[in-house]
């Protein structure tokens, strides 16, 4: 498929699987900590620090996955077999996270949420990392990678509007409580595992030879990763702009339950529901209008027009956000929505610039060796800025289910604020120091 246009088919049946993978990003950022914390009934500090050492777990499985799958040789491809083989343990170990047991004993709780944090984060990485590590191999066009991962992110989309805005909904509809949180978790599960399958059976590997693969050890070949300055600079902004995601994810529903004084209802829907809607269904409509600004300023640019505009949100609502009656509230994180939507597809369509940036100098490719390390870094960040929340609430004297004093209070603007704002004002300015812009990377490939 090199040199090639793709088709829409082509495009769907590689975006689709996204669909499953950002329902359960989103999913466990936006309710992970507050289930644990309002529903398992575990403390603060002590859920904060078992998502902390799941996603540790996660981050240190990606590039051991990333290693593996790059010297992966059968006839169904190198990637796709991983995707088959992981698809339904996705399924049962996130079904089994929602399920809590009633655990009185505040570190017994801990280690069961851990233990299976770890589990769903293994079979999140065995069908991530392949999948990510496709992109290079459909197309080597520049702006060919733009749309293939517009695609992408359009999915990404939709599942993003289910894994924040369909869960209490799905809760509710089971009779809420733990029942009906577990069988939100079968349900969302099988959707994973449904588009993960649907991806396996849409796509269609270039054919390889054993002498294809690198050869490489394990250490080596990570250590040659950071060689490439372009990659490492993308890698460092990325993980910076994570981290401050996070942060906002974690803390969003505290803040509209615990903080804002209005009350506002949809059919069916509460007001953090609404609010999430507001933020992803901006996003969603604003994916589209990344891929035609990145067209003509560039990925870069379009890229630091995401941190700008989520950091100033983060401002806005920390000093005011409060203070706004619901529809300005929700005009403003409709604001916010435009700067996620320009989050999506520029950063995951300049990562296969670097890595053929590497290949071109090396004469290797290590695709699974740059996307274990992509999502590595991303979530290291994601755990530490999960400790983090979960440390903040604690000292702030969060307690679950409970009218909030003046400390938590303070404790969630931070995390809503400040914090993140701080954090990607650092990834704006990072990110002024990428090179490969689209006029240096048709030069390296002779275009």
């Amino acid at each position: 498929m090199d040199g090639e246009r793709l088709t829409v088919r082509q495009k769907l049946g590689f975006g689709i699987f996204d669909m499953g993978g950002n329902l359960l990003f989103t999913l466990m950022g936006f309710w992970c900590l507050k289930y644990l914390t309002d529903v398992a009934g575990l403390g603060a500090l002590l859920a904060g620090a078992a998502v902390m050492i799941g996603k540790a777990w996660d981050a240190v499985t990606d590039p051991m996955m990333g290693f593996i799958s790059d010297r992966t040789l059968t006839p169904l491809g190198r990637r796709r077999p991983y995707l088959l083989v992981g698809a339904v343990p996705m399924m049962l170990s996130l079904w089994l996270f929602f399920s809590a047991p009633a655990i009185p004993n505040q570190i017994t709780l801990m280690f069961w949420a851990t233990g299976i944090l770890m589990l769903v984060n293994t079979a999140s990485t065995v069908i991530n990392i392949p999948y990510s590590s496709l992109t290079p191999e459909l197309t080597d066009d520049y702006h060919e990678r733009t749309s293939l991962n517009g695609y992408r992110f359009g999915c990404a989309v939709f599942g993003t509007l289910i894994g924040a805005a369909a869960v209490e909904p799905l809760a509710g509809a089971f009779g809420g409580g733990g029942r009906g949180w577990s069988m939100m978790g079968l349900a969302l599960g099988a959707v994973i595992t449904l588009v993960t399958l649907l991806t396996f059976f849409g796509t269609k590997e270039k054919k390889h030879s054993r002498d294809d693969l690198p050869t490489g050890r394990f250490f080596a070949t990570y250590r040659a990763v950071f060689t490439n300055r372009p990659y490492v600079i993308l890698f460092l902004t990325y993980a910076l702009h994570m981290t401050a995601i996070t942060f906002l994810q974690s803390i969003l529903a505290y803040y509209v339950e615990y903080l804002y004084p209005y009350n506002f209802e949809l059919p069916g829907l509460n007001l953090t529901t609404i609010s999430m809607l507001a933020l992803l269904l901006t996003a969603m409509v604003f994916i589209p209008v990344s891929v035609s600004v990145s067209k003509k300023i560039g990925k870069k640019r379009t890229y630091q027009i995401c941190f700008a505009v989520i950091g100033s949100a983060c401002v806005i609502v920390a000093a005011a956000g409060h203070l706004l009656p619901p529809p300005l509230f929700l005009v403003l994180l409709a604001y916010a929505g435009v700067g996620v939507g320009f989050s999506y597809v520029a950063p995951f369509a300049m990562v296969p610039d670097t890595v053929e940036f590497d290949a071109v100098r090396t004469g290797e490719r290590k695709e699974g060796a740059y996307y274990g390390m992509w999502t590595f870094i991303s979530k290291v960040g994601t755990a530490l800025s999960m400790l983090l929340s979960g440390l903040i609430l604690k000292l702030g004297g969060y307690v679950a289910n409970e009218v909030q004093g003046p400390g938590a209070r303070l404790a969630i603007r931070l995390i809503i604020g400040p914090i993140p704002a701080l954090i990607f004002l650092g990834a704006l300015i990072l990110m002024r120091f990428y090179t490969l812009d689209e006029k240096s990377y048709k030069k390296l490939m002779g275009q």
